[in-house]
């Protein structure tokens, strides 16, 4: 039996009362046998959606300076390093295409749609920061063209699938309670 048909051996299982089947944990690499180009990679990202924390809402978007979509504006983020944590990337990237420094970052979800990236298959790990803009200085750096803040009801065309990423950070302010008395707009 072949490496892969051994991790996901079945195994019964009773859960709520009814007998299920469950999956075995999945190990990448069951022996040093097995090579590790066995099980395909996405390339691992970080984006984050930084909204105003005031009302009327504005989203810091940064103008891609490099393909693909470059001249679109997009969520700051990037790749993730090998072995770096994922709040750190957030962090880092974040400081790199905009000059911000804050720790006060929530996860908010992944993202894979297959196509999201035309470079290859990727998947993102979104993060929410909520600023006061007129207390931060943005600075474009790093693969940023420029930064700047938009009206969340008059946001530009998007790279990726920035839009979604963005409805889901305003589902969460939203879900919050900490979204003002303003009406939903129609964009993104």
């Amino acid at each position: 039996m072949d490496c892969l048909a051994i991790c996901l051996n079945r195994k019964p299982h009773v859960a709520y009362g009814k007998r299920v089947q469950r999956q075995q944990p999945f190990t990448p690499m069951c022996d040093a046998s097995t090579p590790r180009e066995t099980f395909p990679r996405p390339a691992l990202t970080v984006d984050i959606a930084v909204f105003s924390r005031s009302s009327p809402r504005q989203v810091l978007l940064i103008r891609r300076h490099n393909d693909p979509f470059a001249g679109l504006w997009a969520l700051p983020g990037g790749v993730v390093d090998e072995n770096e944590p994922l709040d750190r990337a957030a962090q880092r990237e974040l400081h790199e295409e905009t000059g911000l420094v804050t720790s006060d970052l929530t996860q908010i979800g992944a993202f894979g749609d297959p196509g999201r990236d035309p470079r290859g298959w990727t998947v993102t790990v979104a993060y929410l920061a909520q600023l006061d803009p007129s207390a931060v200085s943005l600075s474009a750096g790093d693969d940023a063209a420029d930064a700047r803040w938009f009206p969340w009801d008059q946001l530009p065309e998007l790279a990726f699938d920035h839009e979604k990423i963005l409805r889901a950070a305003w589902e969460r302010i939203s879900l919050s309670g900490d979204r003002p008395s303003t009406s939903s707009p129609a964009k993104p």
